[in-house]
């Protein structure tokens, strides 16, 4: 796709995303009586109907445009299409950082006003990953170790992550997540450029960026 057709389509998906997005916080948050939860489950089966007519065949994958760069918009960090994404939107340096702020609301919620342990997990695997294709050191998850240091309170939040360094085809990288206040969960992670990947290196002699 060109980059004005991938632009047309955030235009279309990018809204519905964000107000599936609010449906999900209004459906935890709402104390509307029992009458009108039947008759908003009844609207919204219709509208699932309306979506089912036409839809693709398994999962979202990964599509590209004419700059190489992948479109995860099914991903469930980063993904333009998916409602159980933040989203966050990561910026990215060549020397392999990359950072976002973002916003987590009750749909995150583990203990009672903090951000599920899983979640933390779900964003710092995402930001490792982006620091490591940032840097030209792409790889999958081999290992991902994090250390919970506090409570991460939902609100707005933001992430880090940096490669520490690179040996052939493992890269090893490091990140935050941090409030206000500091600092409330650390990562590190190994990650490895898989075999298929290598293939592709060693006959075209290019190096993909990323695994979306």
């Amino acid at each position: 796709m060109t980059e004005a057709e991938i632009e047309y389509e955030k235009s279309v998906y990018g809204p519905l995303t964000d107000a599936v997005r609010e449906l999900v916080d209004a459906t935890i948050r709402t104390t509307v009586d029992d009458d009108e939860i039947k008759a908003v489950q009844v609207e919204v089966e219709g509208i699932v109907a309306r979506l089912r007519t036409s839809q693709l065949e398994g999962a979202y994958g990964v599509r590209y445009g004419a700059t190489g760069r992948g479109r995860p918009w099914g991903n469930p960090t980063v993904g333009l299409r998916n409602a159980i994404a933040p989203p966050l939107v990561v910026d990215r340096s060549s020397d392999g950082r990359a950072w976002c702020g973002f916003h987590l609301g009750a749909a995150y919620e583990g203990p009672p006003g903090l951000v599920h342990g899983g979640v933390s997990a779900l964003i710092l695997d995402q930001m490792l990953g982006e620091a490591t294709g940032a840097g030209g050191k792409p790889g999958m998850t081999a290992t991902l170790t994090l250390r919970y240091r506090r409570g991460t309170p939902l609100g707005d939040l933001r992430a880090e992550a940096w490669i520490e360094r690179s040996e052939g085809i493992k890269t090893w990288a490091r990140g935050h997540i941090a409030d206000a206040e500091g600092v409330t969960v650390e990562a590190e992670g190994l990650f490895i450029l898989p075999r298929w990947a290598r293939e592709r290196i060693a006959a075209e002699a290019a190096t993909p960026k990323y695994f979306e």
